[in-house]
């Protein structure tokens, strides 16, 4: 099976450097594709007709955002063989000349090239690390071919956002670089299916309009901070925005982009399960258990309803999801779960997260 094709999964079919998949409708990744669209925008008139003086812009204006931040995002080229590839976004990391952007991005190719700003010259980067469970990758170019008014971008914390809070996206639409939308925070924890069939929990959603070449761009708060790395795009047969777009979290960057720039496999836990939301009350529904997983040894069965994994409590499958992840390969736990109207506790022994998701 070539890289492409390893791409493909049962919700979704991704944009990176090619397609469409579906989830409510269909979630696209924010990939690739070389279309023309603009956006202009004017302010409205003074209704009076009075001369007033204009007000100068507010410090955290829109446009001053732009201005602070634009010159970090980059364009990203993935170059393939036979003619295969794809473009999408990114922005600095660091002084280093690291650039952050999205694995299904760097997935379409092997050579790449980072262009900064409107006008920057493309540059040749390599590849550091990519993490298909996150969605996340790392590109490197030479510092010293960075032009000095290209800054990293500053990283906020996505565990302070709520609903309601602005939402700035930056990237490259349809190859338009340094494209500028704007919205809010639609929803938070959201979750969405990775490139390599896993859930991604926590995810940030937003009506910023994102469309495919948006990938791996900054999603950014009302301090030009990041908050997000846009990735996926809820959308129809249309493949374009529909206002339902979703970020990776930056707490999710600040976690892995580390582990990939040490050079170290990102090992996870697992417990081999897959689950639905409970009919009422709290909980995640066993489905189907992962044949040789680890909870195919226990007394876990599909229908049972785990309420809680090492005494936290499991509201919904993302919450599971998430418990799972707090833990480490090899760690024994402890599951609460309900069958027929009676709990028990079932021991697992967690194991490591495999390459795919493998279902059944």
């Amino acid at each position: 099976m070539n890289r492409t094709s390893r791409l493909s999964n049962v919700l979704f079919t991704f944009l990176g450097a090619a397609a469409v998949g579906l989830v409510i409708g269909v979630l696209a990744i924010a990939g690739v594709f070389d279309a023309g669209e603009r956006v202009v925008v004017r302010e409205a008139p003074q209704s009076s007709s009075t001369p007033v003086s204009q007000p100068r812009a507010a410090a955290n204006s829109v446009s001053d955002i732009y201005a602070k931040t634009a010159p970090g995002v980059a364009f990203v080229e993935a170059q393939g063989t036979g003619g295969n590839g794809g473009t999408g976004s990114g922005f600095l990391f660091d002084g280093q000349g690291h650039v952050v952007t999205n694995e299904h991005v760097v997935e379409a190719g092997n050579r790449y090239t980072v262009r900064f700003g409107e006008n920057g010259d493309p540059l040749p980067a390599t590849l550091v690390g990519e993490d298909k469970s996150s969605d996340l990758a790392v590109l490197e170019v030479d510092p010293k071919k960075v032009s000095g008014e290209t800054k990293p971008l500053e990283l906020a914390s996505s565990g302070d956002l709520r609903p309601g809070d602005a939402a700035i996206a930056i990237g490259s639409p349809f190859g338009l670089s340094g494209t500028v939308t704007t919205g809010i925070i639609s929803a938070l924890n959201r979750d969405i299916t990775s490139p390599n069939g896993f859930p991604i929990s926590g995810v940030l959603q937003t009506d910023a309009a994102i469309n495919p070449g948006n990938s791996g761009g900054p999603l950014l708060d009302a301090q030009g901070r990041v908050i997000g790395v846009n990735s996926q795009i809820a959308s129809g047969s249309a493949q374009q925005n529909s206002g339902v777009g979703f970020a990776i979290p930056v707490d999710t960057v600040k976690d892995v982009v580390p582990q990939l720039l040490d050079g170290g496999t990102i090992k996870r836990a697992y417990l081999g399960v897959s689950t639905g939301p409970a009919q009422s009350g709290d909980g995640a529904v066993v489905m189907s258990i992962t044949q040789g997983g680890p909870a195919a040894g226990t007394d876990l069965r599909a229908g049972d309803r785990i309420l809680d994994v090492a005494g936290r409590a499991i509201k919904d499958p993302s919450d599971l999801s998430s418990a799972v992840l707090e833990h480490k390969p090899g760690e024994r736990v402890k599951l609460t779960v309900e069958r027929n109207g009676d709990q028990r506790t079932i021991d697992v022994l967690l194991g490591t997260r495999p390459d795919q998701s493998v279902q059944g």
